[in-house]
């Protein structure tokens, strides 16, 4: 092999993947986001695109919202989301992303002038442009607006479901704004055909699990990382078999949990609690799934066969319809199978 060669894919990279818990733009290729950074003035905090790397370092939680806060700062124009939608997709493609439901956050760029129905149809355009990928849209109420215009920023999306939007989420700052308060925003939503998924268990404790649960009645919840703080909640997440949306490089990251080994993933797994693997904002955190199904397997003892049970769970876990569900099943299944056989006849090549 040439030295400047680029190695060939693992196994990991090569299988097919789902992704349930992913932030449009937080998955914004570095490249694009330091051009974003140039067409607005640039940023001092950021002389160059290595630069930015030390910019998505984060001393807790409240540190990370706060460097969202700011990259998002460079989202300013309906072309803006069209372009990061059309290279976060082909970004997503080359990693043998089958199917994405990407969280985006249409209320935080009212204060710019920007319509939500405009910026949803403006990312649609961009991510059409990458037919190799299927993406559906799900948009972030944020907590930290308030229900009110959580209510307002619900109205504006059902407009926009032509344009891919199946269902809504809240993330943000659990602890200053309880998810009780948005209890008649969420069941507006069933109402009107939407699918749910609230973050919780992140930076709040297991109540705040129980409080999506009882109060939103989601279908899935996104982290849900403290929830093995308490065992009745484990009971009742594997009875009711709610989804979990796991993130774990982004839970290292953000201080959630202090090392992989105190992940409670293996936890949830052995205990038939529903999980999907994520990457949350990739992006910002330097991951991949293919990463995060790699740690599984060195770090916390996963099997490849584990590995593809979750790539199925991920699937099953999907908002798609009945019939669209199970073909995407059966096409993971098949691709599976293929990655398999060309593991094993790699070994057999070997000298």
């Amino acid at each position: 092999m040439e030295p400047n060669s680029p190695q060939p894919a693992s196994w990991f990279d090569r299988i097919p993947k789902v992704e349930l818990h992913l932030h449009l733009e937080g998955a914004i290729p570095p490249a694009t986001l330091w051009s974003l950074i140039q067409k607005y003035g640039g940023d001092p905090s950021v002389p160059t695109i290595e630069s930015l790397r030390e910019r998505f370092r984060y001393r807790d939680f409240a540190h990370f919202i706060d460097t969202w806060v700011w990259k998002n700062g460079f989202l300013r124009e309906y072309e803006d989301f069209e372009r990061i939608a059309s290279e976060v997709a082909a970004d997503l493609a080359r990693q043998g992303i089958r199917y994405v439901e990407a969280f985006y956050s249409p209320g935080d760029y009212r204060a710019r002038g920007l319509e939500p129905g405009r910026l949803t149809a403006a990312i649609r355009r961009g991510l059409d442009r990458c037919p190799e990928i299927e993406v559906a849209l799900v948009a972030d109420l944020i907590r930290d607006h308030g229900p009110e215009r959580a209510a307002r920023m619900l109205d504006a999306v059902h407009e926009a479901r032509e344009h891919g939007v199946i269902g809504v989420g809240i993330g943000g700052s659990e602890e200053a704004y309880p998810a009780q308060r948005f209890a008649p925003v969420f069941r507006r939503a069933r109402e009107i055909g939407f699918r749910t998924s609230a973050h919780a268990g992140e930076a709040a404790g297991p109540e705040s699990v129980w409080d999506v649960i009882r109060s939103l009645e989601v279908d899935r919840i996104g982290h849900a990382t403290r929830a093995i703080e308490d065992p009745d909640l484990l009971d009742h997440l594997a009875a009711r078999h709610i989804p979990i949306e796991v993130c774990i490089s982004s839970n290292l990251r953000t201080g959630a949990v202090r090392s992989v080994a105190e992940h409670p993933v293996r936890t949830y797994f052995e205990r038939g609690i529903p999980i999907s693997i994520n990457t949350d904002d990739p992006r910002m955190f330097e991951t991949s799934l293919a990463a995060e199904y790699k740690l599984l397997v060195d770090a916390l003892g996963f099997r490849r066969a584990d590995i593809e049970a979750l790539v199925l769970q991920a699937a099953a876990s999907s908002w798609l319809p009945p019939a669209c569900k199970d073909a995407l099943g059966q096409r993971l299944a098949r691709e599976l199978a293929a990655a398999r056989r060309a593991g094993k006849r790699t070994l057999q090549e070997r000298p």
